[in-house]
This record gives C-alpha cells, sequence and structure tokens, in this order.
C-alpha cells in the first residue's frame, strides 16, 4: 500500500524545528520521542483531513485520517500522562486548525494567512515540548523556540512567494527584503547578537537569491540547508542561556 503524504515538502522542517528547539531549551525527557513520533502521525493525520473540507473523496481521505490518527493519539498519551496540562497547548493550535480548515475549502491554501496559521501552529509545538521538559513557561521560553520558529518560516513564506508565485511583484521583493533586514537589525539591537547571526543566511539568500531561475527543487534543498544553519546556531544560543 502506497503512502499518502503530504505535498508540502517545506512543512517538515517546521514541523521539526521548533520541536526540537522546544526539547533542548525545557531539557530532554524519554517521552519526547513518543512525543515526537506522535507529532508526525498528527501532521499526517491533519493533511488528509484537511482535504475533507473540499467534500471530495470522502472516503479515501477519511480511511487515512485514520490510519494516521490512530497511532499519534497512542503516541501523544506519553507526553499527556506525563504532564496531562499539556493538552492545553493541543487546544490551543484548534483555531489555526479551523483558519486552514477554512482556507482549503476555498481551494486557498496557498493564501498568506494560511500559511501564518500553519507557522503559529507548528511553533506551538515548540512550546509544548519546552513545557514538558520543564513543566512551566518562562520568557526564554517564548523566544525560543516559539518566536524565533514563527520569524524564521514567516522570512521563508516571503523568499518562497517572490521567487515563485510572486516573482514578479516588485512589491513582495521589497516587503521580502526590508522583513528579513529589520529581523536582524532587531535582533542585534536587542542584543541577541547570535540570534541575530542565525538569520543573516535567510537575509542574504532573499536578496541575492531574487531572480535567479531556480527550480523549485533547487530552492528546497537551499531552504533545507538555511534551516539547518539556523538550527545549529539558534541550538547554540539557547545552550549558551541555559
Amino acid at each position: 500500500m502506497k503512502l499518502f503524504l503530504p505535498k508540502q515538502h517545506g512543512a517538515w522542517a517546521m514541523l521539526i524545528i521548533p520541536f526540537w528547539l522546544g526539547v533542548i531549551e525545557g531539557g530532554f525527557v524519554w517521552q519526547d520521542v513518543p512525543f515526537f513520533i506522535g507529532w508526525i502521525f498528527l501532521y499526517l493525520a491533519t493533511y488528509p483531513m484537511l482535504l475533507l473540507f473540499k467534500k471530495k473523496k470522502i472516503q479515501f481521505y477519511t480511511k487515512w485520517t485514520i490510519i494516521y490518527i490512530i497511532p499519534a493519539l497512542l503516541l501523544l498519551l506519553f507526553p499527556l500522562l506525563k504532564r496531562p496540562s499539556i493538552v492545553l497547548f493541543g487546544l490551543s493550535m484548534l483555531p489555526f486548525f479551523a483558519i486552514n480548515a477554512y482556507y482549503t475549502s476555498k481551494n486557498k491554501e496557498r493564501a498568506f494567512m494560511n500559511d501564518m496559521s500553519a507557522i503559529f501552529a507548528f511553533s506551538l509545538a515548540g512550546l509544548a515540548a519546552s513545557y514538558l521538559g520543564q513543566g512551566a513557561l518562562n520568557i526564554q521560553a517564548l523566544i525560543f523556540p516559539f518566536l524565533t520558529s514563527v520569524l524564521f518560516f514567516m522570512g521563508c513564506t516571503f523568499y518562497v512567494k517572490t521567487m515563485i508565485r510572486e516573482k514578479k511583484s516588485n512589491k513582495f521583493k521589497w516587503i521580502s527584503w526590508a522583513y528579513h533586514l529589520l529581523i536582524v537589525a532587531a535582533w542585534f539591537f536587542s542584543g541577541f547578537w547570535i540570534v541575530a547571526i542565525a538569520y543573516i543566511p535567510s537575509l542574504l539568500r532573499a536578496y541575492f537569491f531574487y531572480g535567479k531561475k531556480l527550480t523549485p527543487l533547487q530552492i528546497g534543498v537551499y531552504e533545507i540547508v538555511n534551516s539547518a544553519i539556523i538550527f545549529i546556531i539558534l541550538a547554540i544560543q539557547i545552550v549558551t542561556l541555559n
């Protein structure tokens, strides 16, 4: 049986980076392993679940939703049993899921607000991972991994749109360039110079790659490299602060 998998390959970085930054911030516990695997299955389940709102191929999408959601729920019992209040993070994701469902039903999955909603939901998983480890949230946890992830993936969204769907929009180009520059400057002047360094590759690729004839595959490969760079640098920053 061929697996039914999401087509948004960039979402895998959003699935991984905030979660494991949260683990580093909150401290590793063995429940993080089933938590992460369950988180993957939950992501896989939401893909066919959202497609149900298109009201097409109902039986097919229902089957795959059930196939993925069962192991997701079983695995997510491990973090839930350790910290029952972690369920609040799951509940906080529901409004973002509703937004995604709305845009899916309208066949507007590429809408900017739909992307932002997904980014916030994925970044909340980082907060949940941090909370699982230390049993509390503080300002540092809100910055790492939540805020850093939200800002990074928003930049990725701007960049990818300037390279594909908005590549002929001069206005969107300047929005992307200004955003990336302001993020680096904001982190630098707030005293987080290591974090500022982490965002510099994003700034450089947003500027120098703009207008280049890169294939979607090439864009994706460069984004994997960029995601790896920012994860490593942010992880170093978290370790130095803890």
